[in-house]
């Protein structure tokens, strides 16, 4: 009987333990949301204004990205001065100004890149060409303390360079390097059971040997003068200079600096690199001067105010009722549902799913900047692509700086595809991987021993050996996912198989190689795959709709919070005390550290081209 009561009075003690802990909870909740929608007003207020006339300041942070990488929200309004980390969309940098082109409020474009980090080519060539037709109307200055390669094609596009005297123009080249790990496996008695279709598939290289083998070094050697070659001619024709005289300076710049007694600024003003040394005192006073300004300072505005701006008069002038639909998929292709700045094979097909029910969607841009990944995972996604075009709502892909391997597979299937000239894409192979560690265990006394109702049951056991057998089914298993690879190209692009067996293997394209050999359709960037989209669906009147994972309402308040502080912090001045060499091998660490977890396919077979990430 008292066992019972207590039982009783302890059930009841217990919901009300958890009630409270849930009101407290929600109470916490409430306060933190209320908080948070203050502070987003107190930035919302500070909310620049476009002047009447006045410069468009575009001064990239970070990395250049098609879709920012998911960070927890608290953390990524606690480092918004942080710049190391940061990312610009290319979207956000080509509409801004291409609005600036139309808009007569802003008479220049003021370009800063100081605080830019990593960008692709092919990204840096879609920004260029928004530059381009903005220069045909209007001026464009360049300024910088100092240019790394990425940083001066982007300045090279103005009609004048303004450089620090102690700065320089670090215009050494592209390279590609890889780390191997042959011996130090060996060393430590690991074994990797490598498993591949494709001579150039070159991702699992490391793990087999101590160097680069000689017919993939050559054909990134052909790959690098490919790219490096659009970069120096794109640099020549911008600046006027003789051909071939970049790669000269990239090549002697040693000499070159010697002979100007280390004085790099010198050097790039002689060079005709840069056109002005100032100051940043004088640079300012000369930037005022040029720009038409009542005060000591010119009116101007930052290229993420001026953006929140004009989407929100779009926003107030109402929803038109044709849609462009825009889905990006950046980062590496990984089973299931995956944040955004990774792709999850379930979280791509949900939003093609979903799209199909919204009937003001006419046609259908997927933005790849993808090297791959599963295997399994891009198979479904290929498969809502083909699901959803039997809508007969047109599907475009427009490639960024990398859609190989996982990333083609699901393009394949599209209407049509866009590239970039510096994209690279293809890497149509197969591979997969697994590593054993009996023999490592077996030097410290450790031994796994038992039995099994067959000869394969114990294939996944990292501590055992594969026996031959199933080294036979897992060589099976990434020969019949080939095979479907060269089957489903042929089939999408209208390739005959020995065709496509040519340019396979794993070997990997420019964008510009691609349009030769069949893999792409037409040279462009997403703008013009979307002129293409609705072209395609017979629209003259439309809006674009960017589709995004559905996020959760704190994360949505959270966002919001996050674009009000990073136009808040944009017209800041922060020191950055972080050099771009520290910004650069950070991002390389962690690009290299993050591959590891994202290595997930269900079946161990992947499609994943890492190569094509190494080029800069």
């Amino acid at each position: 009987m008292t066992e019972k009561k207590t039982g009783f009075f302890k059930r009841i003690f217990s919901f009300i333990g958890k009630f409270l802990t849930f009101v407290r909870h929600t109470i916490s909740l409430v306060i933190l949301i209320f908080f948070v929608s203050i502070l987003a007003g107190s930035f919302a207020k500070d909310r620049q204004v476009i002047p009447q006339s006045g410069a468009l300041i575009f001064a990239p942070i970070g990395s250049l990205v098609d879709q920012k990488t998911y960070v927890d929200p608290l953390s990524q309004l606690l480092n918004q001065g942080n710049q190391i980390n940061g990312e610009t969309l290319v979207r956000d940098v080509t509409d801004a100004i291409d609005y600036a082109t139309e808009d007569r409020r802003i008479t220049h474009l003021i370009i800063d890149t100081s605080n830019l980090g990593n960008a692709g080519l092919s990204k840096l060539q879609e920004i260029g060409y928004a530059i381009d037709k903005f220069r045909e109307k209007k001026p464009v200055i360049a300024v910088g303390d100092s240019f790394s390669q990425s940083q001066y094609y982007l300045a090279a596009h103005a009609n004048e360079i303004l450089m620090h005297p102690l700065g320089g123009a670090e215009i050494t080249g592209l390279s590609s390097y890889r780390s191997y790990f042959k011996d130090a496996l060996s060393k430590l008695k690991v074994k990797v059971n490598v498993f591949r279709v494709g001579d150039y598939k070159s991702a699992v290289e490391p793990f087999m040997g101590n160097a680069m083998s000689s017919q993939v070094k050559q054909e990134t050697r052909d790959l690098l003068n490919i790219l490096w070659n659009q970069y120096s001619k794109k640099i020549e024709s911008l600046r006027s200079l003789d051909p071939g005289t970049v790669t000269d300076y990239a090549n002697n710049l040693d000499t070159y600096l010697s002979e100007f007694k280390g004085d790099s600024g010198k050097l790039a003003l002689d060079m005709k690199l840069v056109d002005h040394l100032f100051t940043r005192p004088e640079t300012a006073e000369y930037l005022s001067r040029k720009i038409d300004s009542e005060n000591d300072e010119f009116d101007k505005i930052d290229a993420i105010a001026y953006l929140e701006n004009r989407r929100a008069l779009e926003r107030v002038s109402g929803d038109a009722g044709n849609k462009i639909g825009v889905i990006v998929a950046s980062g590496t292709i990984m089973d299931g549902s995956q944040p955004e700045g990774s792709i999850g094979g379930d979280t791509l097909a949900k939003m093609f799913a979903d799209i199909k029910d919204d009937e003001n969607v006419e046609a259908v841009v997927l933005r790849i900047d993808s090297g791959g990944g599963s295997a399994f995972a891009s198979e479904i996604i290929r498969e809502s692509i083909i699901s959803f075009r039997k809508t007969d709502v047109p599907v475009i892909i427009s490639m960024s700086s990398v859609a190989a391997s996982g990333g083609y597979w699901i393009s394949a299937d599209a209407d049509k595809i866009f590239a970039m000239p510096a994209t690279i894409t293809g890497s149509i192979g197969v591979w997969g991987m697994i590593p054993t560690i009996d023999e490592s265990l077996a030097n410290v006394g450790i031994y796994s021993d038992g039995v099994g109702t067959s000869d394969i049951s114990g294939m996944y056991q990292i501590d055992r050996p594969m026996t031959d057998r199933s080294k036979r089914l897992f060589q099976s298993g990434v020969d019949n996912i080939y095979e479907k690879f060269i089957e489903l190209v042929s089939n999408g692009r209208n390739l005959d198989q020995s065709a496509t067996r040519t340019i396979a293997e794993g070997k990997i394209w420019t964008g510009t190689q691609a349009v030769n050999n069949g893999l792409v359709d037409q040279l462009g960037g997403l703008s013009q795959a979307i002129e293409e989209a609705a072209n395609m669906a017979g629209l003259d009147d439309y809006q674009v709709k960017y589709f995004r994972k559905t996020l959760t309402p704190l994360e949505m308040v959270f966002a919001e919070l996050n674009t009000k502080m990073q136009s808040f912090f944009s017209n800041q001045k922060i020191v950055n005390f972080n050099s771009l060499t520290l910004r650069n091998v950070q991002s390389s660490i962690k690009k290299n550290m993050s591959m590891l977890h994202q290595l997930n396919d269900p079946n161990g077979e992947y499609l994943f081209c890492t190569l094509c990430e190494t080029m800069d």
